[in-house]
Formats: C-alpha cells, structure tokens, sequence
C-alpha cells in the first residue's frame, strides 16, 4: 500500500483496520482530522516510530518545543518540509518497514 492509498483509506474508513500498529494508527487517525486520538496512538507506544508521529502530531499543533523533545526521543530533527509532506514521509517509511 503506498502513502497516498494509506491516506485515502483512512479518509473513506471510520476506524483503523484490525491489528494496525500504533504509529500508523496515530497517522490514520491524524489522516482523519482526528488529533486527540491520533496523539493517544501514538504515545501509547515507547518506540521511536512513535516518538516520530509523536514529534509530528505536536509539530501540527504548533507545539514545537515538545515536538522538538519527541524528535530527539525518536533519534530525528524537525524538518523544514510541510506537514503534509512529513506526514506522507513518515507513513512511506511505516509502511515498507
């Protein structure tokens, strides 16, 4: 499934499907406008593509010195790139792993 397949799904469907990890569960939810439950996803995990849609989803919310926390946590650096294209980044990397 590429990115862009992952986030239409995400928009067409109203739950995660079964057995989705947490770091891509965190994005589908973020996919679905649903912050809360995107962040609740994604800091249940302690692994660092967790850490990493963590960083992200505080980034989207303008947190940026707790997004800057989780990307340290997750061994990254803030990027300069969109939201939307960190977003995209992220779930390619999710998603081949």
């Amino acid at each position: 499934m590429t990115a862009e397949e992952f986030r239409l799904a995400a928009r067409a469907g109203p739950t995660p499907p079964e057995g989705l990890a947490g770091p891509l569960a965190a994005l589908w939810w973020d996919a679905r406008g649903d912050w809360d439950r995107a962040h609740g996803a994604a800091q249940a995990g302690e692994d660092a593509a967790s850490a990493w849609v963590h960083a992200y989803l505080h980034r989207r919310e303008g947190d940026l010195a707790n997004a800057d926390y989780w990307y340290r946590r997750a061994g990254r650096r803030r990027p300069a790139d969109p939201l939307e294209a960190e977003w995209a980044a992220i779930a390619v990397a999710l998603l081949a792993a």
